[in-house]
């Protein structure tokens, strides 16, 4: 029986040489100066396949042992690897233009659990109180541990009205607990706007989708209408955004810097990894679109004075807008530092309409900071008074994944990022910072805020320094 078993590790291992040979790895192995095939290393592998299609209880066909060694090695690289069969895959592409079913939670995987990233505004997940950090241990009956992130969004996701009961095990609190949701169709608004006070605009992205530059232009154009001419000043809100597509965030950044502006640069190991984006038409129109929706935005857009909104679940597309209007001088950065995504993740069709998301780059802004596992640091820090002080420990980012990417070299690819003349505006004072204890207590009684209402603290601050007052600082975020 060994030999046997040798034998036919000795062919699997051929056979996987040759696969990898095919699949153009030969390749890799000349940029890796000519390194060989690891040899012993998939002799182990070919043992250990052989051994369970021998021994083990029960028989495993080959498909599934291929498939979960697949999804292995990329969910050992980090948390945003993964592999997409056929089904995932198409929810995937369903997912980027703004509708589909399920529960509205943009979700990782750790430790085996699945991690909310960031609940989707207005969706059954939020407004059922999930919040980011949450660890998701079981799903109605069945324990997540020992699902691929997949299988874990296959059965979160469903038919309309039909309820899936979740358990959450959430920093802070004892024991875990439950919460049931009804699954409804998402449908994802990705931009609102309103006149926040006569004279100063507020427009909320809530996530980054295929038509989300378009959205922006025709709120920023109803926005200019409504006020009768030009607006004294302009929040984006990004915070709990969780990110979606890059074209998104550079048509959201062009809509206000000065055109050509570098908005960000991504840099890896190949040279497709290795992208400069600029404020132009042609690195954020979509192929399906022919004019340059942005054209007809009022000149004022381009300078207005602007504070951006953002947060720990403002993360990826929502950091790069963040950054690039930093960098530029464009806004002022106001809330808590960000979530930290600062990878690329590229969609390799694979055939039989399966696909990896692979992570091949990591995102800087224009004068060269990475985002990655650090964030973008507000230029002035409020905390949102609904989220107690004494919690600021509690809040999970990227950098407290399992398996997250380094930072890496800051400034490694330096930038010809040129920032825009005039400066963002500046708050004329600022108080002290609150002071902790009563406020907390009543924080924990506290809703959660519902950004961009009357009661919005952080908004109202934001508009504080649009008009030049006093800005009324919180604890910093750690």
């Amino acid at each position: 029986m060994g030999n046997k078993l040798r034998q036919a590790g000795l062919v699997l291992t051929g056979a996987i040489a040759g696969i990898l040979i095919s699949l153009n790895f030969s390749a890799v192995a000349e940029k890796e100066a000519a390194a060989p095939l690891p040899i012993e290393e998939l002799r182990a592998f070919t043992e250990v396949y052989g051994r369970i299609k021998s021994d083990y209880v029960e028989p495993v066909e080959d498909k599934r042992l291929i498939t979960e060694a697949i999804t292995g090695m990329l969910t050992g690289l980090d948390p945003h690897s993964q592999y997409l069969d056929a089904e995932a895959f198409k929810e995937l592409q369903v997912g980027t233009q703004g509708e589909f079913g399920g529960l509205g939670i943009e979700v990782g995987m750790e430790d085996g659990f699945v991690k909310v990233i960031s609940p989707i505004e207005d969706t059954p997940a939020d407004k059922a109180g999930l919040k980011t950090g949450d660890l998701i241990i079981k799903l109605d009956d069945t324990a997540v541990k020992g699902l691929t992130l997949s299988d874990a969004v296959k059965r979160m996701r469903g038919k309309p009205n039909t309820q899936i009961t979740l358990t959450v095990v959430r920093k802070g609190e004892a024991k875990p607990f439950t919460v049931t949701i009804t699954r409804a169709i998402i449908k994802i608004q990705s931009v609102k706007s309103k006149l926040a006070e006569p004279g100063y605009g507020y427009v909320r992205v809530t996530q980054f989708q295929e038509h989300t530059g378009e959205y922006l232009a025709k709120a920023l154009d109803k926005l200019y209408k409504e006020n009768g001419g030009p607006l004294k000043g302009l929040v984006l809100d990004l915070r709990n955004d969780p990110g979606g597509l890059l074209n998104g965030a550079v048509a959201v950044s062009a809509a206000f810097l000065q055109s050509n502006a570098l908005v960000v640069y991504t840099d890896g190991r190949t040279e497709d990894a290795k992208m400069r984006l600029h404020a132009s038409p042609e690195h954020y129109l979509r192929g399906h679109l022919k004019s340059d929706y942005m054209r007809s935005l009022p000149a004022e857009v381009k300078s207005v004075p602007m504070v951006v909104l953002v947060n720990g679940g403002s993360a990826s597309a929502s950091e790069i807008v963040a950054g690039a209007l930093q960098d530029h001088k464009r806004a002022v950065i106001l809330g808590t530092q960000t979530f930290g995504k600062g990878s690329v993740q590229t969609i390799l069709p694979l055939g039989n309409n399966t696909a990896i998301k692979l992570t091949t780059a990591r995102y800087y802004t224009p004068g060269g900071r990475s985002i990655q596992a650090k964030g973008i640091t507000p230029d002035i820090v409020v905390e949102d008074p609904s989220f107690p002080s004494s919690d600021a420990n509690l809040r999970v980012r990227e950098a407290d994944l399992d398996r997250h990417l380094s930072n890496g070299d800051e400034g490694k690819a330096k930038p010809d990022a040129k920032p825009d003349a005039k400066p963002a505006p500046k708050p004329q004072s600022e108080s002290s910072p609150a002071q902790p204890g009563s406020e907390d207590e009543k924080a924990e009684k506290r809703p959660p805020t519902v950004f961009g209402s009357k009661d919005d603290f952080q908004l109202n601050q934001a508009l504080n320094v649009l008009k030049g007052m006093n800005v009324l600082q919180t604890t910093s975020a750690k």
